[in-house]
């Protein structure tokens, strides 16, 4: 059965455990002979992950999806909120942009903690890959 693995990263960019996004993906890779169609990102700010991404290596090419926090605070923060953080959805919008940019392979966007009409409306407009 396909599969794909989305990992979330703390706001210093690792796992939970401390792997950091090339480790989890290289050992996923290794353990199951490359088995998922690919790999994502999900709730966590990119500014949490994006230096991540800018680390050489065949892993960063299966990563082909994002689902971002609109909130940069850290999971403990989110956890612990009275309200939902919904941080800057235009922000988050352009650094989308910036990452697919760069990482043109990142074609799966959407969105998490935080995220409203207005996160979805400005990754509409502005996440979109500029025209070549």
């Amino acid at each position: 059965m396909p599969c794909v693995i989305s990992f979330t990263v703390e706001t210093d960019g690792k796992l939970v455990g401390g792997a950091t996004l090339q480790q989890a993906v290289e050992t996923v890779e290794q353990a199951t002979g490359a088995y998922p169609i690919y790999y994502m990102i999900n709730c966590a700010h990119p500014i949490h992950f994006a230096p991540a991404l800018e680390t050489e290596g065949a892993w960063r090419d299966r990563i082909y999806g994002i689902r971002a926090n609109a909130s940069n605070k850290s999971h403990q923060e989110l956890d612990n909120s009275k309200t939902l953080d919904s941080g800057d959805p235009l922000d988050l919008a352009q650094r989308y942009r910036t990452i697919r940019d760069r990482r043109p392979r990142i074609t799966i966007l959407g969105a998490c903690c935080g995220a409203d009409e207005r996160c979805r409306r400005h990754l509409r407009r502005r996440a979109r890959r500029r025209s070549r």
